[in-house]
């Protein structure tokens, strides 16, 4: 324990308690959503096997080795056998064996389910360019880095290859610069700009209630200090983040507004309203984000709400969500519901199964003891038998009794 070190009159040093010992406060301490924590832990399996299905498709002949997959497993953050947990999920994959090796390819279920996602994608081309489009003319110079782009592109729904399947098609919008020749500084650029698109989602939600541009706060009634501060902090009039902060000084609550509509346009482009803080914190630059973020995040508990699930801070956009529901599904999040469903019918098989399994060993176990049992009782009671036996013999009465009865009835 820290001590307060002083000096008394008589010269020495005399160690006194601090009466405020240090203390570690986090800042990411926020009261837990059952429901939005259910949402996160909902998604988690379903990414780690979403990735695995990728790395699937991307061998030969669409079938990895389960050696190769194990491997990639330090990426994916999971620990133990990559069998074990590929036999988890048997609607989804086909684990088989082949050469003495173990091999993994897709169900013919969860191929249809790849079809149908691949058939989705090519209808919402004209939403993959819209979301496009927003994010660069949100950035402070229309320009946006391509290696950090791609970090949020399965966040936003966008195809592995989505530079070479839109760009080439929207030369009038889009196009790649690169001034110094290196691929790390390759960035995509908006080339005209589209007022149609300039709508965020706060707004667009305004106009169907017939109502001026605000923010919708969800928190529990008891919060009346919260609300206070919500309440005065939404009477500042909306600041479009498609507008130019222009004018706008850094601190000044005006400033403050339009960075929190920045997050939740970002959000609300995304596919289930959520993204890591850490990928949101490496566009700073691009989109003038504050450099204490996560102090914005939590300071608007109304707005949005920030977890440690899984050891990943995340941020998710309240109002997108009733309980552990998305409001409104994009056509890709529902395919992808299915792929979920599918995870878990296999999951309840792979249960069952084992359940079954376990049940019979038990059986065979109480069978054996039931058994054994019997064995040591019929043992212990011949034994006690013959202890009694033995016990009777060098009992002073019996043997009085014994030798009487042997003498007194023997002939002359």
């Amino acid at each position: 324990m820290f001590a307060q070190k002083l000096i008394n009159g008589s010269g020495r040093q005399k160690s006194l308690p601090l009466l405020h010992p240090l203390r570690n406060f986090s800042l990411w301490s926020m009261k837990k959503d059952p429901d939005l924590e259910a949402a996160l832990s909902r998604n988690r399996r379903w990414i780690v096997n979403n990735q695995i299905k990728n790395m699937i498709l991307r061998c030969p002949g669409q079938a990895a080795s389960v050696k190769y997959l194990q491997k990639k497993f330090r990426t994916l953050d999971l620990q133990g056998k990559a069998v074990n947990w590929l036999k988890k999920y048997p609607c989804c994959f086909d684990v088989y064996l082949q050469n003495d090796e173990y091999y993994c390819r897709l169900t013919k279920r969860m191929l249809s389910l790849v079809e149908e996602e691949e058939s989705v994608k090519d209808m919402q081309e004209p939403f993959y360019v819209e979301r496009l489009a927003k994010l660069l003319m949100m950035s402070t110079n229309q320009r946006i880095n391509v290696v950090k782009l791609n970090e949020l592109r399965r966040n936003l729904g966008f195809p592995d290859d989505y530079i070479i399947r839109i760009l080439p098609r929207y030369p009038d919008m889009f196009r790649l610069v690169n001034h110094t020749g290196r691929k790390s500084s390759m960035e995509i650029e908006l080339l005209s700009w589209n007022p149609d698109f300039a709508v965020s989602a706060v707004e667009t939600s305004a106009l169907v209630r017939g109502c001026s541009p605000c923010f919708s706060c969800s928190l529990p009634s008891s919060w009346v200090q919260s609300w206070e501060r919500f309440h005065e902090f939404n009477a500042i009039p909306y600041v479009s983040p498609y507008d130019r902060a222009r004018g706008l000084v850094e601190g000044a609550k005006e400033t403050e507004k339009r960075t929190v509509g920045l997050v939740h346009e970002l959000l609300s482009l995304t596919l289930w309203k959520k993204m890591s803080i850490v990928k949101l914190g490496h566009f700073k630059k691009e989109f003038s984000l504050p450099d204490k973020l996560n102090v914005l995040l939590l300071k608007h508990p109304g707005i949005f709400y920030v977890s440690n699930k899984y050891q990943i801070y995340t941020v998710l956009l309240k109002d997108a969500y009733n309980g552990s529901d998305l409001k409104e599904m994009d056509p890709l999040v529902v395919v992808k519901g299915k792929f979920g469903e599918l995870m878990q019918e296999g999951l309840h098989e792979y249960n069952q199964r084992h359940y079954l399994m376990n049940l019979e060993k038990q059986k065979k176990k109480g069978f054996v003891a039931a058994r054994s049992g019997k064995k040591k009782d019929r043992s212990t009671e011949s034994s006690e038998q013959d202890r009694d036996k033995v016990s009777g013999l060098f009992n002073p009465e019996e043997r009085k009794r014994f030798y009487k009865v042997l003498f007194d009835d023997a002939g002359p």
